[in-house]
């Protein structure tokens, strides 16, 4: 009798460990630029928000070592009117433009020996566009894309093409148009030989379920790794399943302390958030920062990359009316409190930072 209740033991437990074993230790082919071990960190999302350039000098680079990779953004909206700029496409790339959000200049930053050794992701939007992109209208646009990515050398690029293709009302990109863009921006970019990019395709996080993903999603062939946002709804993210469905890595690729008010699930109304105060700065890292650590833990099968938007929110005209990031001011170099927290947190593993063989390793990951 002894001896069949152990056999019987040895059996739940036995089935018991293959049940909860640990998602670290699933194993799926690696996506371009996806590190082995570990979450790379980038920072961003502006000039003044990263730093360490003429001009721009009380950045995330002027305060903290150097994070993984930096963001920029740009677009193929030519003719829109962006609080009082009027967008000429691949606007920010070669060239300091401000359409609202402070200024962007991805060539001034690349140029700059404080950025060597850092991965660049570009958030490329074509709200109102999608169509000409698609159709091929806009051509001149991705092949002048091509020749700015092509001279970066070796840095490595995330390119986030519609990033967040499903955040309507602000984005209201049209679906179907909006996946034959992403596909013709990929196609085109890789005849031309561009070899140092990785597609990036990202959904704002709580909007769509499993089904809408599934919806929007331009075909693995097309994706090397799915993105989400992280703000004040991030309990309510369905890409970290979706993405291991695909097989395929997460970018958590923007993120910014905010925590939802009274308001927050019907209108997206976030608390202020001061990181300046110190009464706001403790409770955005109870209920953001925390989180946001513990999501990557969590998820440390799925998400190798992460982004902090190191932004003052609240001083940039596009944020003015936005119930979201209007009372936001999340540089981190405010606080001394959260800083030290940061920099415990980042500068040890899972957290990947530049290197000297950053590029090398991000290469020869296959």
């Amino acid at each position: 009798m002894n001896r069949i209740l152990l056999v019987i033991l040895g059996i739940t437990l036995a089935s018991c460990m293959q049940k909860f074993e640990p998602k670290e230790t699933q194993k799926r082919p690696l996506a371009k630029f996806e590190p082995r071990e570990g979450v790379l960190l980038f920072v961003g999302q502006e000039l003044e928000a990263v730093g360490a350039v003429e001009g721009y000098t009380d950045g995330y680079l002027d305060h903290f070592p150097r994070p993984a990779g930096w963001t920029s953004y740009s677009n193929i909206n030519p003719g829109e009117n962006s609080f009082g700029r009027i967008q000429q496409g691949l606007d920010g790339l070669w060239e300091t433009h401000d359409w609202g959000d402070n200024d962007y200049n991805a060539m001034l930053q690349h140029n700059d020996k404080d950025y060597e050794n850092m991965a660049l992701a570009i958030g490329l939007q074509f709200v109102n566009h999608e169509e000409k992109v698609a159709d091929g209208t806009h051509d001149q646009f991705i092949d002048s894309l091509g020749v700015f990515l092509k001279s970066l050398g070796k840095r490595p690029v995330f390119l986030r093409i519609a990033y967040e293709f499903d955040g309507d009302p602000w984005n209201h990109y049209d679906r179907e148009p909006t996946i034959a863009a992403y596909r013709r921006i990929v196609d085109k970019l890789r005849a031309q030989g561009v070899e140092n990019t990785a597609y990036v395709w990202q959904s704002v996080g709580f909007i769509s379920g499993q089904e809408q993903l599934e919806g929007w999603y331009p075909g693995d062939d097309y994706v090397d790794w799915c993105a989400t946002s992280f703000f004040n709804r991030w309990k309510e993210i369905e890409m970290f399943e979706f993405a291991r469905k695909k097989g395929k890595p997460v970018f958590i690729a923007e993120a910014t302390p905010t925590i939802s008010d009274y308001f927050g699930k019907l209108y997206g109304e976030t608390k202020e958030t001061q990181l300046s105060n110190p009464e706001q700065a403790e409770e955005a890292w109870e209920k953001w920062f925390l989180p946001y650590f513990k999501a990557i833990e969590e998820n440390a099968d799925v998400i190798k990359a992460v982004h902090y938007i190191n932004c003052h929110w609240d001083s940039h005209p596009m944020w003015f009316e936005n119930p979201t990031f209007k009372g936001i001011d999340a540089r981190l170099q405010l606080s001394d409190s959260i800083s030290k927290k940061w920099m415990e947190r980042t500068s040890k593993p899972p957290f990947i930072l530049s290197s000297d063989d950053l590029y090398n390793k991000l290469y020869n990951n296959q």
